[in-house]
Order: C-alpha cells, then structure tokens, then sequence
C-alpha cells in the first residue's frame, strides 16, 4: 500500500482535497477525527486524560467536553504537554492500526494522512509521498475569517506562527493551489491521484 501524508497552511484546502482523494477511491485517515477518537470513553487516551485533570472534563454521559479540556490546558505549555504526551502516542498507534487493516483489504491502494503540522513535528518521513495544499495569502485569510469567524488580524497572526509555504513546498512531491475555483482543485487532486494510483500499482506489496 503507498503511504501518504496531505498537509498544508492553515485555511489551504487540505480537507477538501482530503474528501476528494477520498471520493476517488483513497482510504482517508484524518488526524483530528483520530484524535478524537482516542479521548472517547474506551479510547486509550481517555483514562489518562481523566486521571490527570479530574471530573470536572465530562459532560454528564461520561464523555470528555472538549471545550473544558481545552480551556484547562489553553495558556498553560506545561498542562498542554501533559495532554499531547498521551494524546499524540495513542493517535499514531491508532493511525498505524488502521494503515494496517486498509493495506490487508487492499494492498495495492492509497492511504493518505490529513494533518496539520506533518512537517513540523517531522512525521512526514514515514509517508511515500506527500501533497501539500496552498492558495494565496488573501484566499486564506478570507477563508479563515468566513469559516472560524475571526478578524483579519487574527487571522494573519495564525499565518505568522505557522511554517512557510516555501519550506513545506520542500518536502513535497505534488502541491495543490486552492486559490481558484473548486473545479480547479477537484482537476489537479484527479491528476495527482493519477500519480499516486500507477506509483501504487508498481509498487511491490
């Protein structure tokens, strides 16, 4: 099975190339939905997550409230690292489970990874290839102020602390520009699972 990673700038597009490798006939794993899973009652996250910041987390049905946990550890490093040191193990280890079912139902198919900072923390090496999604600097915060209701300020501050484009470009094999219409991007994520599908096709399973 071909391994890869699809990641890019804040308000890029990366989900929505994500669904459509997807429709296409890729099996999509995305990292928020992975990290939710695992803080679910059951999920290996949860019980560390309730022992290290108590009952006042769940909601009345014994889920964690997400809003909660995230207002406990917004504004502490050291809180937040307590989270992401037993979140981000069981969300790899959740991830590799599932790679591995796709790659036995189907070994010579797509799996493709949907993060966020898939270069940052340096998990991009384990991909075969990697997509990187981008549109121009006035797409994005226009999308970011239309879809999370921020100001544009806010948005451009989100912009500042992320990687530049230029250095994620570095990494990637294929790069796919949002920045027009959809139509656009439904064209090139067709042409880069093109791509992927004859490299997948050779490669030894």
């Amino acid at each position: 099975m071909l391994k890869v990673g699809l990641t890019g700038g804040y308000a890029t597009g990366k989900t929505f190339v994500a669904h459509e490798l997807e429709r296409l006939g890729c099996h999509v794993l995305y990292a928020d939905r992975l990290g939710h899973l695992v803080l679910e009652p059951g999920g290996e996250a949860y019980a560390p997550a309730l022992e290290a910041f108590g009952p006042a987390i769940l909601n009345g049905d014994g889920s964690i409230n997400r809003k909660k946990l995230g207002e406990m550890v917004f504004g502490s490093p050291e809180r937040l690292d307590q989270l992401t040191g037993f979140v981000h193990p069981a969300v790899f280890r959740l991830e590799e489970r599932f790679e591995r079912e796709f790659a036995d139902a189907d070994p010579n198919g797509i799996s493709v990874y949907e993060a966020a900072i898939l270069i940052e923390t340096g998990r991009y090496t384990r991909f075969d290839r990697l997509i990187v999604t981008t549109c121009s600097p006035e797409v994005q915060i226009a999308r970011g102020m239309k879809r999370d209701g921020l100001s544009r300020e806010e948005v451009i501050q989100r912009l500042s602390r992320q990687l530049p484009f230029e250095e994620k470009k570095k990494h990637a094999q294929f790069v796919i520009d949002t920045s027009g219409e959809k139509a656009d991007a439904v064209r090139q994520t067709g042409e880069v699972f093109a791509q992927l599908k004859r490299i997948a096709s050779a490669t030894p399973t």
